[in-house]
């Protein structure tokens, strides 16, 4: 039997039907939708990101072939086989690196040439992602907010950006310093931040923890200026074959950062790089190279570049070498980019030594030490060990240790050998002899007893770049500033014959330039190396030293009689009791000016002259590679100097000019050059 439901209770079950289909309806209308807005061979939980480098990449290869050829720890899962993003693919170049690293530091030849040039490429196209591996000092103080429930492969990468060991890099790391736009960042001091420093990855920290500041220091310069030659027609120098100018500017600008103005040295950047002069003939040390061309920043200028090329010794013709190692321990070494590389950076020179050689080991820090006393250079494993033995705490005895490196050295002479200390620090002295006064006189005694100095600069923060040229200026010795391994191969292995071994001394130059072609000049660049026009001819003056194949180039820019030129000259009233604007007899014919060179060999007091004309038709339309790429790098230093006399010159030309006069670049250098003219315009833009 049947009832017949009244028609108010199927109303009522139908309403509550409805209520209870519709969530399920509207879910179901969702997820379709949802379905439908993908397209069918789409799926955005597994889409590449367009940052992303897929395996068959070249730059993704390449890395995979260094991983596989060194045996790399990758920090990065399922690399090789899935696309990584940028910073995946930073995170693995950096410890690639690493590896690389450890390699070098037992076997500077283990890393190929052409698989080096792969790490220094890749640097610099992942600078901006490698310059973000950095973790503020309370993360890596605090215990680490990771925890086992997050993805390992995020887990990996945080971990492996904490690390704070230096790196074997062509392009180095910089820590800011100075006042303005290009020196905006001395007063950085407060930052509570370990930054990412090396741009093929190292992350070291910036040197203000604590309450510490930065106090890098440079010796402030101002642009040598135009001179009217009917006033002034000598220009008088000391050489100079430092390099640490260069190597310092780029991890400043490596790091993100314009140099300091002060930073730049035009010169020594010039001189970081060879050119293809010829070799000396007969008994000279070096031979002398002139040449004319336009100016390329302001064409109705000329630009003369005077290059002097240092004799090359073969090993078997190499005196024996008495070394004394003078090694800053104090506590402001205490930095992964300080003592630890320099321990790196001077096992790459034992390594060079030959049994005739010795070296000796001292340290300074509240007190100086001896380490390791004159030891035969086919000890290797006793003079390594030593090394490692070093530790970094304390204040800096830097006067102490000078002395006692020097008394050291003297104990061990050769006569006839190459007797140097060898200065590694940061320049922080601040307990004993610490005038720059002070220092100066205790070296310039010593070097006339046949002690020579190279000082090798390390670390950043605190860095004193002016008192480390200065002592190597008065020491008859070269300056270098190391912050990577890769650096310290090139200063020590590299070039090690011009490094450690000196062909002439107190080289200096004067030119006289003709007033009847050159209206005014300027030298560019040794604003720091300038001399009395009366030193010249004195051989008790002080001037620089050249090493065994070292290159040395000077640029002077001129501006010729009659031409109209846009610079302002400077104004001098008239000459009462002197006739003013006579030009030269005839006897000087077409001549443009007259070099003149003195020097002395090594173990000489008396100098010896070299004197050679450059004739005003020697202008050449078409400049050699040589002075291309010294013009090149003479551009980019007025351009991050800024120089009021910097013209038409911009990265536009320096890059023009710089791939002109690339040449063969067997070593990587100036295509290193043309990368780093290429990231400080990134850097301009950025602004």
């Amino acid at each position: 039997m049947s009832y017949p439901i009244p028609s108010k209770m199927w109303q009522r079950v139908s309403i509550v039907i409805l209520f209870l289909l519709i969530p399920s309806i509207g879910i179901a209308v969702l997820r379709q939708s949802a379905t439908v807005a993908v397209p069918a061979n789409q799926n955005p939980a597994s889409s590449t990101p367009k940052t992303s480098i897929l395996p068959n990449h070249p730059d993704y290869q390449a890395l995979q072939t260094l991983v596989k050829q060194y045996s790399c720890i990758v920090p990065v899962q399922n690399f090789g086989t899935l696309p990584v993003t940028r910073t995946e693919f930073a995170t693995v170049l950096n410890a690639c690196v690493n590896r690389s690293n450890e390699l070098i530091a037992t076997d500077p030849k283990i890393i190929t040439p052409a698989d080096m040039k792969i790490l220094q490429r890749l640097q610099s196209e992942f600078a901006p992602e490698l310059a973000t591996l950095k973790s503020p000092i309370e993360e890596l103080e605090a215990p680490s907010p990771i925890t086992l429930n997050q993805p390992t492969r995020e887990r990996i990468q945080t971990e492996s950006n904490q690390k704070t060991q230096p790196l074997p890099t062509a392009l180095p790391l910089s820590i800011p310093s100075g006042s303005s736009v290009q020196d905006r960042v001395a007063n950085r001091a407060n930052m509570p931040k370990l930054q990412t420093r090396d741009s093929i990855g190292r992350v070291a920290p910036e040197p203000q923890i604590g309450s510490r500041f930065n106090t890098e220091n440079y010796n402030r310069i101002e642009d040598n200026p135009f001179h009217r030659v009917g006033n002034d027609p000598l220009s008088t120098f000391s050489i100079d074959v430092d390099t640490a100018s260069y190597s310092n500017v780029r991890r400043f600008i490596t790091q993100g950062e314009l140099p300091p103005k002060d930073a730049v040295r035009i010169e020594e950047l010039i001189n970081y790089f060879t050119y293809n002069y010829p070799q000396p003939k007969g008994d000279r040390p070096f031979s002398v190279t002139t040449e004319v061309a336009a100016a390329p920043w302001n064409p109705q200028h000329k630009l003369v570049q005077v290059g002097l090329q240092g004799k090359r010794l073969e090993s078997k013709t190499l005196p024996p070498s008495n070394l004394v190692f003078l090694i800053d321990v104090s506590g402001s070494m205490d930095d992964p980019n300080k003592l630890p590389l320099v321990q790196q950076s001077l096992k790459l020179l034992v390594n060079q030594l030959r049994p005739e050689d010795r070296v000796s080991l001292v340290v300074y820090a509240g007190n100086a030490g001896l380490v390791l006393p004159a030891t035969a250079g086919s000890q290797k494993s006793t003079i390594l060990a030593a090394i490692d033995r070093l530790k970094a705490g304390g204040s800096t005895a830097g006067g102490q240790g000078i002395e006692l490196a020097y008394k050291i050295a003297k104990e061990s002479f050769l006569k006839s050998g190459n007797n140097r200390v060898i200065l590694a620090t940061d320049g922080d002295f601040n307990v004993g002899v610490s005038s720059d006064g002070d220092l100066t006189r205790l070296i310039e005694q010593k070097r006339e007893q046949g002690i020579f100095l190279t000082v090798l600069g390390f670390g950043t923060g605190n860095y004193k770049d002016g008192k480390m040229e200065q002592l190597a200026d008065k020491g008859n010795g070269n300056y270098a500033y190391i912050d990577t391994l890769l650096e310290a191969k090139k200063v020590l292995v590299n070039d090690l014959r011009g490094t450690l071994f000196t062909i002439a001394k107190d080289v200096k130059i004067q030119v006289e330039f003709n007033p009847a072609k050159v209206q005014a000049y300027r030298l560019i660049g040794y604003e720091n190396r300038l001399l009395q026009n009366q030193d010249f001819n004195d051989d008790k003056k002080d001037a620089g030293d050249i090493g065994a194949g070292h290159c040395v180039t000077a640029l002077y820019e001129i501006i010729p009689t009659g031409t109209k030129s846009d610079v302002k000259l400077p104004e001098i009233d008239p000459l009462r009791y002197q006739r003013s604007g006579e030009t030269v007899s005839d006897a000087a014919g077409n001549e443009l000016m007259q070099v003149k060179l003195r020097y002395k060999s090594p173990q000489d007091s008396t100098s010896q002259l070299i004197t050679q004309t450059i004739q005003d038709d020697d202008l050449r339309t078409d400049p050699s590679t040589n002075l291309k790429f010294a013009a090149a790098v003479a551009t980019f230093g007025m351009v991050l100097r800024d120089s009021e006399y910097k013209g038409d010159a911009n990265y536009d030309l320096v890059m023009k000019l710089a791939t002109q006069g690339k040449g063969e670049d067997q070593e990587g250098y100036r295509g290193e050059f043309i990368r780093l003219v290429e990231q400080s315009r990134g850097l301009i833009t950025r602004k």
